[in-house]
């Protein structure tokens, strides 16, 4: 019986998406990952190694798919509001890399792809400040900062709204705390169109 490594490595990669989103990587299971996935366990130690270096593949694989998901278009202020407030919604809708990058954060000591993630970011810096060059380069960096913290938050955080007594699924509100976002964005830029 020939093996389909590709359609193995898929149903890995999905399983272990689904696994790592919802428990992190000390808690996920390569045993429910073969589970889910149809496939022995033995498998991933094959294609990956360890646990560790397939959360790395898993992590890697969203990354490459949503770097440039997102693109900053036009000129001015008008153009940054309207890439956080988009950045805003694909994290709201896609809320995998969130999760996985939260993940990611807690529970390594390196980032995953840190060389293509760097040169990533410096290229939306140079974008912003094309955009709006009052931002300058450090400011760029930190409103960078915010949109990205801030939208990858919401997904991940958001039983916390309802220690402030919001409904967090209840779509007023995801667009209530878009516009918050819009907000704290449209601040960076009043700040550095005063200095």
């Amino acid at each position: 019986m020939v093996r389909d490594s590709g359609r193995t490595k898929r149903l890995l990669l999905d399983a272990a998406t689904t696994e790592f989103a919802q428990h992190g990587l000390a808690g996920a299971r390569v045993d429910r990952v073969a589970a889910a996935a149809g496939v022995n366990k033995e498998r991933i130690y094959q294609y990956y190694g360890s646990k560790d270096s397939l959360f790395g593949a898993v992590l890697e694989h969203h990354l490459a798919a949503v770097m440039d998901a997102v693109p900053l278009e036009g000129e001015g202020p008008e153009a940054i509001l309207d890439y956080a407030g988009r950045v805003f919604d694909h994290h709201a809708a896609n809320q995998t890399l969130a999760r996985l990058t939260f993940w990611e954060g807690l529970e390594r000591e390196s980032h995953v792809a840190e060389a293509a993630r760097r040169e990533h970011s410096e290229r939306k810096v140079d974008a912003v400040v094309r955009a709006y060059t009052a931002l300058g380069r450090e400011g760029a960096q930190d409103l960078l900062l915010t949109v990205v913290t801030l939208c990858n938050a919401w997904p991940v955080l958001r039983g916390t709204d309802t220690l402030f007594g919001s409904a967090s699924e209840d779509p007023a509100r995801t667009e209530r705390r878009r516009r918050a976002v819009i907000a704290a964005v449209q601040g960076t830029l009043d700040d550095a169109s005063d200095s």
